[in-house]
C-alpha cells in the first residue's frame, strides 16, 4: 500500500552534508546548523560540530585547538594518520637508493663510527672528531636490501598504528629519542672503529612503546612480545648485529612510552616531553662520557 508523506520534508527526502553532497544526514552542527554526515561530526560538549566551526572555535570562547579532536596520547587526529611514517620510509630508502649509487665512501662518511682512522683523507673520523651528526645519519643508512626491507616493514607494521595512536609531533619525538639512544649506546659500548648503520634503535623504541600502548589498553600482550622476543634472539644470537643500538632504543622507547600513554591530562604535554628530553640528555651525557675516553 503507498503511503502519503506526513511531511513536506520526508517528501523531500534528508538533507545532506555539505561537505558530501551525495549523503543524507539528519545531523546537523550545533553551531551553524548546517548538516553534516557522521565523518564530518566531531564530539562537542552538547551535541555534535562540523569541522570548519572547530577549525574556528565558532562561539565556543576558547582556541579552536581545544575543541580539535585528540589521539590517546593528546595528539592531534589527522586526516592521513600514517604521513609521518610514509615520509620516514621514504627517507630510509632515497638514503639507501644514494648509497648503491655512490657506494661505500658516501657509507664511510654519514655511518656511526667512534674514531676510525681513514685513509682517503689521512686522518681520524667519527663522533669523537665532533662528527656528531653520525649519531643521527646513520639511523637512515642500511647495509643491504634484506637490512632495509626488514627495518622498512617493521616500520610500516608498528610505526603506523603507534603514530596514530600519540600523534605526528610525539611519534617523532619517540622516534628520534630512541633512535639517538640506541647511537649513543652503541658509540659507549662498542669498539670505537666500528661502522653501524641502521634504522633499528628507532624501531626497537617503537617495539617498546607499542608493548607499553597495548598494556594500556588491556590488548593481547602476546604477539608483541613474541615478535619482541624473536628479535632479541637474532640480536644477540647472530654475529654482524649492533645489540647496543637495539637496546638503547628499545629502553627509550619503553621509557617515552610509558610517558605518552600514562601522563595525566592536566600535565600530559610537560610529562611527555619532559621525559623525551630526559632520554636526550642521556645521550649527551654518553657521548660526552664516550668522547672523553677517546680523546
Amino acid at each position: 500500500m503507498d503511503q502519503v508523506p506526513s511531511s513536506p520534508q520526508d517528501a523531500q527526502g534528508l538533507p545532506t552534508c555539505y561537505r558530501h553532497p551525495d549523503r543524507e544526514t539528519g545531523i546537523r552542527c550545533t553551531r551553524c546548523e548546517r548538516p553534516i554526515c557522521p565523518e564530518c561530526m566531531v564530539s562537542a560538549s552538547v551535541g555534535f560540530q562540523c569541522p570548519e566551526c572547530v577549525r574556528n572555535g565558532s562561539g565556543t570562547g576558547h582556541a579552536p585547538s581545544a575543541s580539535a579532536p585528540r589521539t590517546l596520547a593528546g595528539g592531534t587526529v589527522t586526516a592521513d594518520p600514517r604521513l609521518v611514517t610514509k615520509i620516514l620510509i621514504g627517507a630510509n630508502l632515497l638514503l639507501f637508493l644514494v648509497q648503491e649509487a655512490i657506494g661505500d665512501s658516501f657509507t664511510e662518511r654519514l655511518a656511526l663510527v667512534g674514531q676510525g682512522w681513514d685513509s682517503d683523507l689521512g686522518s681520524f673520523q667519527g663522533v669523537a672528531e665532533g662528527q656528531w651528526y653520525r649519531l643521527v645519519t646513520s639511523m637512515f643508512l642500511h647495509g643491504g636490501v634484506m637490512h632495509i626491507a626488514f627495518n622498512m616493514l617493521s616500520l610500516w607494521w608498528i610505526g603506523g598504528p603507534l603514530e596514530a595512536a600519540l600523534g605526528r609531533a610525539r611519534y617523532l619525538a619517540l622516534y628520534f629519542a630512541s633512535g639517538l639512544a640506541g647511537s649513543a649506546l652503541t658509540y659507549l659500548l662498542a669498539a670505537p672503529n666500528q661502522l653501524t648503520v641502521g634504522a633499528s634503535g628507532a624501531i626497537f623504541g617503537l617495539f617498546g612503546a607499542t608493548a607499553v600502548l597495548m598494556r594500556r589498553l588491556k590488548y593481547d600482550m602476546r604477539p608483541v612480545i613474541i615478535l619482541l622476543v624473536i628479535n632479541l634472539v637474532i640480536t644477540f644470537g647472530w654475529s654482524g648485529i649492533a645489540w647496543q643500538a637495539h637496546v638503547g632504543g628499545l629502553v627509550g622507547g619503553v621509557l617515552i612510552g610509558y610517558a605518552m600513554v600514562h601522563a595525566p591530562g592536566e600535565r600530559r604535554a610537560l610529562i611527555q616531553y619532559g621525559m623525551s628530553a630526559l632520554v636526550l640528555a642521556a645521550v649527551v651525557v654518553m657521548t660526552l662520557l664516550r668522547t672523553a675516553q677517546l680523546t
